[in-house]
């Protein structure tokens, strides 16, 4: 009797995010997925990216089709960015507003998305501040649902980590031969953790780590990246120098002695930025707190890709979630994303 391949735990990310032909049915981490579903992403985004400048900024592709917004944490960035990737591609957009909905009245999250769900809705974009809170909806919510995740407590924000991407990607080509360095609090940061993963699936050189030992986590080596407590050390010969926020709000006790402190050894100022390559570029997910993480005239200075970061979310968001709703193939994707905007202005001067 032939063999069969040990099935899939609940606990392998693939079991979840993916379809049986290996088509996106979610996105809640990069674990589990491979270079070729990362590279399609950052494809099809390439897609959407000159939508921007064109008179017309929808598509079809979700025309039909419900997602809601479920922030349980704020974030004006990203919510605004997904409802804008949304709404480019048609879809209708419901932002439910959780400090006055009925979570907030006893009714459980769960009672919660499926009356959601049984309104007909087709995709929850949600940002909670529990870890794996999303792997838990999806793994609970009907199949033809799909679960972004916009941020999970301090396990993975999967887009933003896209969305870097992305923009390395526009600014420096291939991800081989390239060392990146990601400075500040990696302890508290979900974005890292994602962007370690993405680096390390697209083929980048080197991932480094530096901070302050109280906020550079030993685990994080196991992931392929290599720790430094020193600006000088970590900085020297980077290709990619991306800036994190400090994240206060989820800091218990004194991990730091003060921010002045924490500025003057790991604060990016023009100084230290020297260390790294002299065509280096500079990121940071924001928001920014100058003069804390980063010097402004670094923030704004020619080397900084961070409004490009900003910008380059919509065409991510808008990549992910038609990939993963309407299982649209790259090529289908990029052809729809050619004529489609021509499709509905043609339908709009028709209807006038």
């Amino acid at each position: 009797m032939k063999p069969t391949s040990a099935p899939k735990t609940p606990s392998d990310p693939r079991s979840v995010q993916l379809t049986e032909d290996g088509k996106l049915r979610h996105f809640l981490t990069l674990g589990g997925l491979n270079k070729e579903i990362l590279e399609e992403i950052l494809d099809t985004a390439d897609s959407f990216v000159s939508m921007g400048e064109q008179s017309v900024k929808k598509v079809p592709l979700l025309r039909g089709k419900t997602v809601v917004n479920l922030f349980f944490e704020n974030s004006t960035r990203t919510r605004s960015t997904f409802e804008l990737a949304a709404k480019r591609l048609s879809a209708d957009v419901l932002n439910l507003d959780i400090s006055t909905s009925a979570t907030s009245k006893g009714e459980t999250l769960m009672d919660t998305l499926q009356n959601l769900e049984a309104m007909g809705s087709d995709m929850f974009v949600i940002r909670h501040a529990d870890s794996g809170a999303q792997h838990f909806i999806a793994s609970q919510i009907s199949p033809n649902v799909a679960i972004i995740n916009a941020g999970d407590g301090r396990h993975a924000h999967p887009t933003q980590a896209m969305l870097d991407m992305y923009t390395i990607r526009k600014h420096k080509g291939d991800f081989a031969g390239l060392k990146v360095a990601i400075v500040g609090d990696i302890l508290h940061s979900r974005v890292a953790r994602s962007q370690i993963q993405a680096l390390n699936i697209l083929g980048a050189e080197e991932v480094r780590l530096i901070g302050p030992k109280t906020l550079l986590p030993q685990p994080l080596e196991q992931m392929g990246a290599s720790l430094y407590t020193r600006m000088e050390d970590g900085l020297k010969d980077v290709d990619v120098v991306i800036m994190l926020r400090l994240q206060k709000e989820r800091m218990d006790g004194a991990l730091l002695p003060s921010e002045s402190e924490f500025y003057r050894l790991y604060g990016l100022t023009t100084e230290k930025l020297s260390y790294a390559k002299p065509d280096a570029v500079v990121m940071h997910p924001g928001p920014i707190n100058r003069g804390v993480e980063i010097e402004s005239a670094v923030a704004d200075g020619p080397q900084s890709l961070i409004l490009n970061q900003v910008s380059y979310g919509i065409p991510i968001r808008m990549a992910v979630m038609s990939m993963a709703v309407s299982g649209q193939t790259q090529q289908k994707t990029k052809e729809v994303a050619a004529n489609g905007a021509a499709d509905i202005e043609q339908q709009g001067e028709a209807s006038a």
